[in-house]
């Protein structure tokens, strides 16, 4: 399951260069919050996720590990959508209907992680050295 996240965290990383490419190239400074966004919701903190579920399996197994993961991945991409909307002209609102969804669900799945890590992260969870000799 960790692969999963750390995975979907490169795709935000290139999301997040690219419109960092792009606001250099064109300088419409005015994304530098949506840019900011991807990069620290979408890359940071998904590959951070991945990186502590890599290292305790048996959380990201659980049923609140895969809550939280749907929670994330359908949340975040609708939050980082109103990121951008809140900046074109006419979409305020529409841009706050796709911050409240998505931060919300992202926000449940932070909630979700939390629970989760304090049930079943402990040090006898974490990987073995003969756990990763297998994988």
């Amino acid at each position: 399951m960790g692969s999963r996240w750390i995975k979907l965290a490169i795709i935000y990383l290139v999301v997040g260069i690219a419109v960092g490419l792009f606001m250099s190239a064109t300088l419409q400074l005015k994304w530098g919050s949506a840019h900011a966004h991807v990069n620290l919701v979408g890359f940071a903190t998904t590959a951070i996720f991945g990186v502590i579920y890599t290292v305790y399996p048996g959380a990201a197994k659980s049923a609140m590990g895969q809550a939280h993961f749907w929670l994330h991945n359908i949340g975040v991409p609708i939050f980082l959508v109103s990121t951008f909307l809140v900046q074109v002209q006419g979409m305020l609102d529409t841009a706050h209907i796709f911050t409240y969804l998505g931060g919300g669900a992202f926000g449940l799945g932070v909630l979700v992680f939390i629970a989760n890590a304090f049930k079943n992260i402990n040090d006898d969870t974490v990987l073995s050295s003969e756990q990763k000799e297998a994988s």
